[in-house]
């Protein structure tokens, strides 16, 4: 328990094949790194009696909540590769420090998950673009990343009635170990403060593009049985879009660990605009 509690420090991501993990040790596995996350509201394929548990089919959902087939709904969520990646509820004021991932079934090709090492990622700047970015806070807000539909759009009404947006710094310090990372995602952030909007784009473009650089990267090929172990604070994750086989379902369960608010490199905490406090979900 020792060596794996250290080794996301370190690593970021964590692998495991051939676990033959049920909800209840799911939950229970976590619950040796921290406090499950208890999700107001999940979807119908979630497992009932497992409240910390949210299976992810139930993206599958969504679209048609909203009027639209999964295609449509995966397009306008993904329409743009940098748009893709996040960080799990990143426009919280205290996203989850880590979340525990596992496959029961996975198409026979596709679906592969990429993650990013942002620790790493910041290091790779130069001193001097390091500097400027330490010092400038963020605005990340929900759906930031979902492109509307023309005209009526019954998911841009869900998003303006159940918004979440939080300031954020640029650049977080790791509570445990010290380290910087970029605070970055294509999925929430909407714009950096204290810079125009022509020059904030550009901004954020650039670190986006640093974070992702292929050595800062790992793709990970699930199979049934395999966990992934992620820090959610020192790294950004790419969902495959690439996994509607006909007949071959992708069913994954996921378990989040409460995260404490992010403090920055001036150590100013993120401050909550709208929809999220301390704690509570």
């Amino acid at each position: 328990m020792t060596a794996i509690r250290a080794a996301p420090l370190r690593w970021k991501v964590l692998f495991f094949r051939g676990q033959r993990l049920d909800h209840a040790a799911h939950v229970a596995l976590a619950r040796r790194f921290g406090e499950p996350v208890v999700l107001p509201r999940r979807g119908s394929a979630s497992p009932a009696g497992f409240p910390e548990v949210e299976t992810t089919a139930d993206r599958l959902e969504l679209g048609g909540r909203f009027g639209m087939d999964h295609d449509e709904w995966l397009d306008r969520r993904r329409h743009s590769l940098l748009r893709g990646w996040h960080c799990d509820h990143g426009a919280r004021v205290d996203p989850p420090a880590a979340t525990i991932l596992r496959a029961e079934a996975v198409p026979p090709y596709g679906g592969d998950t990429t993650w990013s090492n942002l620790a790493a990622a910041y290091a790779g700047l130069s001193a001097p673009v390091r500097a400027f970015v330490d010092g400038l806070r963020a605005e990340h807000r929900l759906g930031v990343g979902y492109r509307p539909r023309p005209g009526e759009d019954a998911y841009v009404r869900h998003l303006l009635g159940h918004q979440v947006a939080t300031v954020h710094p640029l650049v977080r310090v790791h509570p445990e170990s010290g380290e910087r990372s970029l605070f970055v995602n294509g999925y929430y952030l909407e714009r950096i403060q204290d810079l125009s909007r022509a020059e904030g784009v550009r901004v954020l473009e650039m670190l986006l593009e640093q974070a992702v650089r292929p050595e800062y990267t790992v793709r990970f090929r699930w199979e049934p049985g395999s966990v992934a172990f992620w820090d959610n604070r020192s790294t950004i994750h790419l969902a495959p879009g690439d996994h509607t086989v006909s007949g071959a379902p992708r069913i994954m369960h996921r378990v989040m660990l409460a995260g404490e608010v992010p403090v920055g490199v001036d150590g100013r905490a993120s401050e909550p605009l709208t929809g999220s406090e301390p704690g509570v979900w």
